[in-house]
């Protein structure tokens, strides 16, 4: 495939460019640069915080809403759409994608610092372990995973739905029409790489500063920038194998590795540290979370003015996972088709969390019992001046030290080449305007850029410089997520009423309206119809029907088209300003679970139905010994329907009554 029929240009060259911009001005004056982020990170802190903590609570509310709400309901896909992986293998994805490197970081440090540190209670005491684990639940739960799904449900939902390309310009459909192929497109999906990029930098940057400190604590690898721009490069080399091998089987097996790795480290911590204090605190953090999310939500110390632990805390983690919201949202989309959105809500906003709250409490409170009970003044002197050995120190505390500290490498880099492999898959994905079959060496050269990007900014200013690029990034993509959720809305709006409008059916009144008997009708539903019959009564009952149906709206001025293929047929109306009428019949096989010997011939297991699909999906009703009539009643009846969709989507009422 040619390089111009493999990319989107006005994407591609731009991202490109800022980047590229970006980074050389950042190695040509590294000392100016780092004053900048100062600069630039004090103001987020003072000028626009009010923004990040006001946007993340609409999100957890909107997601929140819909979650609970009758568009629950509706699938991300057509009605009859089944979920691509199973459960383990989705939740692991997801899980791999979003947080893993964070988790292994700030499991031990964060809950320790804030311990050390709390911004509302004495340092070191009872309380402050209390806030410690309430204020790293809050950072870690179901607000990061709000971002999240709001940008991954709008991608599924129009993606899948609605036939738009899995690019973040889609959700914005609603809104701006078919502009979104144009300028405003082209700039949102341009802010979706820039985000992505700069926030897969700063997790790969936190990862590489624990690699390294683990590799000083195993073999004694010095720590120092230019190591660590060594371990940048060889993971994204690793990375890339991982890319050849694509998302079914490189990053899925990847990510299922991770999670039993995390689970077995997460075990072991558990049967070896004060499991019973550690259980018993979990649901104790769990409830106390629960019980201050919604002061917390909207806590800005508006009246202690504590900008600086806030700007260093909570909005470094709003800009952090709002910036890494393109990249987890389309993947998680990627990866979610055919699941409710229901069941995709809580499956994104609620199992992750959950383990999440686990590993926080067992790794957290296990640190915090050992400086609290048991003298390790060790562990929170490595925390004050190291965190990203902090894991590796906390290990010392527990039998099997080295073997503990080998498999939290091991699961760090392999957390490492995941981030890399799903975020080089993504931005390729946004630079290529949704095509999936790219050629592979666009995912090459996103992966390389991700950890030069990486390199320069670790170099040019550490870890401040990756955590401003992240809130900063994230700026715009904060005003594009709230127009997604109006979006949404609205399309979900819409949908809603053409479900309710359109899909319900009862065939009992076209039985009664065409004088099939009741002893016929018997017949039909105990008897397990064959492929060739199938075939013969869309050849000798439905298409005749159809046909009929389609030259009569044609002699109306009224423009219809018939597509017969091999085992399906579609009636469609055309629609300029809404959606096609389309009245399908298909073939499905189904296995035979109640056969009724004098019906079934030895050795069948099948039996075929002839199910009614429209243009959101297949209705699960079958048509198969229907009559002529019968077929003509369906179209008709689901026709009407599909008026009184219209009707009540577009029609606006004068205020006057005739």
């Amino acid at each position: 495939m040619s390089i111009k029929s493999s990319i989107n240009p006005p994407v591609f060259f731009s991202s490109v460019f800022l980047i590229t911009l970006m980074v050389l001005t950042t190695a040509i004056w590294p000392n100016q640069a780092q004053d900048f982020f100062k600069i630039v990170q004090s103001w987020f802190e003072l000028k626009a915080g009010w923004l990040y903590i006001l946007g993340v609570a609409v999100f957890l509310i909107f997601v929140i809403f819909v979650m609970v709400s009758r568009f629950g309901d509706i699938k991300l896909g057509p009605d009859h759409s089944e979920p691509d992986y199973s459960y383990k293998s989705w939740i692991a994805m997801l899980f791999s994608a979003g947080m893993g490197i964070g988790l292994m970081f700030f499991g031990v440090a964060e809950p320790v610092m804030h311990y050390l540190a709390p911004p509302d209670a004495d340092p070191q005491t009872i309380q402050a372990a209390k806030d410690a684990m309430k204020i790293t639940f809050f950072h870690w739960g179901i607000h990061a995973w709000a971002i999240y799904a709001v940008v991954a449900l709008s991608l599924a939902y129009f993606s899948y739905r609605h036939k738009l390309p899995l690019l973040p310009r889609s959700a914005l459909y609603p809104i701006f029409g078919e502009r979104i192929f144009g300028p405003i497109g082209h700039a949102v999906d341009t802010f979706a790489v820039l985000g992505t990029m700069f926030g897969v930098a700063t997790s790969l940057g936190f990862g590489v500063l624990q690699v390294n400190s683990g590799l000083n604590y195993l073999l004694g690898v010095p720590v120092n920038a230019y190591v660590q721009v060594g371990l940048i490069i060889v993971i994204s080399l690793i990375a890339t194998v991982s890319v050849f091998s694509g998302l079914d089987k490189g990053v899925k097996r990847l990510s299922e590795l991770n999670l039993g790795l995390a689970i077995l480290l997460l075990i072991f911590i558990l049967i070896f540290g004060p499991t019973v204090e550690l259980l018993q605190a979990f649901v104790q953090n769990t409830g106390g979370y629960l019980s201050d999310i919604v002061g917390k939500t909207f806590n800005l110390y508006a009246y202690e003015q504590k900008n600086d632990w806030l700007g260093g805390w909570t909005l470094l983690y709003w800009g952090w996972w709002i910036s890494w919201s393109p990249f987890v949202g389309t993947f998680i989309a990627r990866v979610s088709r055919g699941r409710t959105i229901r069941e995709f809500l809580i499956g994104v906003l609620f199992v992750p969390s959950a383990f999440t709250f686990l590993w926080m409490t067992v790794f957290g409170n296990s640190a915090i019992d050992a400086i609290m009970n048991q003298g390790a003044t060790y562990l929170s002197d490595a925390v004050s001046s190291d965190v990203s050995v902090a894991l590796f120190v906390f290990f010392e505390h527990m039998p099997f030290s080295t073997l503990l500290s080998t498999i939290a490498l091991c699961l760090v880099i392999t957390f490492f080449v995941t981030s890399s492999d799903s975020g080089s898959l993504v931005i390729d994905n946004l630079t290529s305007g949704g095509d999936h079959n790219a050629p592979v060496w666009q995912r090459i050269f996103w992966a390389m850029l991700q950890g030069i990007v990486a390199s320069v900014l670790l170099l040019a200013g550490g870890l401040q410089a990756l955590q401003t690029a992240a809130i900063a990034s994230a700026l715009p993509f904060l005003i594009v997520m709230l127009l997604m959720c109006f979006g949404l809305f609205k399309a979900l709006q819409d949908d809603w009423l053409k479900i309710n409008s359109v899909q319900s059916h009862n065939t009992s009144v076209q039985f009664t309206k065409t004088n099939v008997s009741w002893e016929d009708h018997i017949d039909v539903l105990v008897s397990h119809p064959s492929e060739a019959q199938a075939l013969g009564f869309l050849e000798e009952v439905a298409k005749p029907a159809l046909n009929k149906v389609c030259e009569t709206f044609n002699s109306k001025g009224v423009a219809a088209e018939l597509k017969h293929f091999d085992s399906r047929i579609r009636f469609v109306i055309a629609n300029e300003e809404h959606d096609d009428f389309v009245y399908g019949l298909r073939i499905r096989a189904f296995s035979i679970t109640n056969p009724i010997e004098s019906e079934v011939a030895e050795g069948d297991s099948e039996y075929y139905r002839v199910e009614v699909f429209l243009e959101h999906g297949g209705q699960h009703y079958d048509v198969m010994g229907f009559t002529q009539e019968q077929v003509l009643a369906d179209v008709v009846t689901q026709y009407e329907k599909y008026l009184h969709y219209l009707h009540l989507s577009s029609s606006e009422y004068l205020g006057r009554e005739v």
